[in-house]
């Protein structure tokens, strides 16, 4: 460990949360030495055994669900019922990746070479070491889920949580010993990315990456110069469409759902919403009055609905892109202001509307509780403008009809109909992922688990080469495969 001290404070109000000591370079590489020496016979367990380990996992989280939310909200700042969101995932999710798994490790007869003779079979082994980097927003699911599927692949991991909420991703840990997990496979170390990060990557045989497409960019280089595996969720300017048909005020809840859960920070929350000319009036209307009612505040209060900034920095940011834009014309329609009687880090809900091209939110990811109101002619602009975006992570339509096929023309790795965000990040047997500057590589379902795996193919050939038999010529030969193959090509 190096002497630096990591200092953890409560967003709520600046508290002291903990104090922790920052862990260094050398750190990195015994724990990956750890690591590669409890690996081997993890992997040699029938995939059935590992996945009981992390069943378990669901289990012990469900059974400490309030320390977990407690730890969530005093690292982050968010309400409740947006930990509750964390708990809910992580406990769904590494079930449904445990059931999986048996089915999509389990060695599979493929088409061999020549029918008869040839037997090939597709194994899938895993990669050794996985390292994951972990953003603060959401310090306990997204690790939960990355690391279930990288040890449910027989890998070891190495977590590197955001300098901001440690404290998460050490209670998974402890959590995850208490459901069986042997020692040395899961393993946390905390410390800034510029000192951990270099470390990381020349230490694993795999990365994921959750956090800033910049800083994805930059990790994608590193692993690519070592000829590693990496995936990446990254940044998205996620919109959300109001066509004719939509149900005026589902999709009014629904867009406050998606542009303030967990107080707008997250990646697949809504970011701009293009609205039908038919149903705009009604919309602002509702979505003005709805706003208007949220219950923002700090504490563990099940009652409150919207919590506080993660820091100064995401404070900082989100008033400048707020600031700029009213300066350039934009209108407030609720919020658009800063809370300090709440908070140190507190801001209002905000949505605003006459945001144009110049103005820094236009297109720039905010991660902020404020929303951009557009409106549109009709179903065709508002897919053309979704689609204007060199993001593509999430997006949302709500329409009683057309959902499904405007779903069909966006450029997302995910789309929701009649729901912002929930419905595809919690169908955790499909990918999730995102297009473009959003990411490359896919979490959850089968992509999700098998790309921390090594693909081979074992062939076994019987009775006969593939090569002229004794006594023919080449030429012989050739003819003879040729008309074989023709023949094998007609039937199959």
């Amino acid at each position: 460990m190096s002497s630096e001290q990591l200092i953890v404070r409560r967003p709520f109000d600046a508290s002291e949360y903990g104090v922790l000591s920052a862990a260094a370079p050398s750190d990195v590489i015994a724990a990956a030495a750890r690591g590669r020496a409890a690996q081997p016979a993890w992997a040699a367990l029938p995939v059935r055994e590992r996945a009981r380990v992390l069943s378990r996992l669901a289990e012990v989280i469900l059974a400490n669900r309030d320390r977990v939310l407690d730890t969530i909200q005093d690292e982050t700042g968010k309400s409740r019922l947006s930990a509750f969101e964390e708990v809910l995932d992580a406990a769904r999710a590494v079930r449904v990746f445990a059931r999986q798994a048996p089915g999509l490790l389990r060695p599979t007869r493929r088409a061999g070479a020549i029918p008869v003779l040839t037997k090939t079979v597709e194994h899938h082994v895993p990669l050794g070491l996985v390292g994951i980097i972990n953003p603060w927003n959401y310090p306990f699911n997204l690790p939960a889920s990355d690391a279930a599927q990288a040890l449910l692949a027989g890998n070891a991991v190495i977590l590197k949580p955001d300098s901001q909420t440690p404290h998460c991703g050490l209670l998974l840990a402890e959590l995850l010993a208490d459901a069986g997990l042997p020692d040395g496979l899961f393993q946390v170390v905390t410390g800034a990315g510029s000192v951990l990060g270099p470390a990381l990557v020349e230490a694993v045989d795999f990365l994921m990456f959750t956090g800033s497409t910049a800083t994805g960019k930059v990790l994608a280089h590193a692993c690519a110069e070592r000829l590693i595996g990496f995936s990446a969720e990254l940044g998205g300017k996620n919109p959300l469409l109001v066509l004719a048909d939509a149900n005026v005020p589902a999709a009014v809840a629904g867009t406050v759902r998606g542009a303030f859960a967990n107080t707008g920070q997250v990646c697949v929350g809504i970011e701009r919403v293009y609205v039908v000319a038919e149903v705009w009036d009604a919309f602002v209307a509702g979505l003005v009055a709805a706003v208007g009612e949220l219950r923002i505040g700090a504490g563990h209060d099940w009652s409150i609905d919207v919590g506080s900034l993660s820091s100064a920095k995401q404070l900082a940011t989100i008033s400048a892109h707020v600031d700029d834009a009213v300066a350039k014309g934009a209108t407030v329609l609720a919020g658009g202001r800063a809370r300090p009687d709440l908070g140190p880090y507190f801001y209002e809900p905000t949505v605003l509307t006459d945001v144009t091209e110049e103005m820094t939110l236009c297109r720039d990811e905010t991660f902020g509780p404020v929303v951009s109101l557009y409106r549109v002619a009709d179903e065709a602009e508002a897919i053309a403008r979704a689609n204007d975006s060199v993001y593509g992570l999430n997006a949302s339509v709500w329409s009683a009809r057309r959902g499904e096929a405007v779903a069909a023309q966006l450029r997302a790795g995910t789309v929701n109909v009649n729901e912002s965000y929930a419905a595809a990040w919690g169908s955790h047997a499909a990918p999730m992922g995102g297009f473009g500057e959003s990411g490359m590589g896919r979490r959850h379902g089968s992509q999700g688990l098998l790309k921390y795996t090594e693909a081979q193919s074992v062939a076994v050939q019987r009775l006969h080469p593939i090569a002229p038999p004794r006594g023919f010529t080449n030429q012989r030969y050739a003819d003879l495969m040729t008309k074989a193959i023709a023949l094998l090509n007609k039937v199959n």
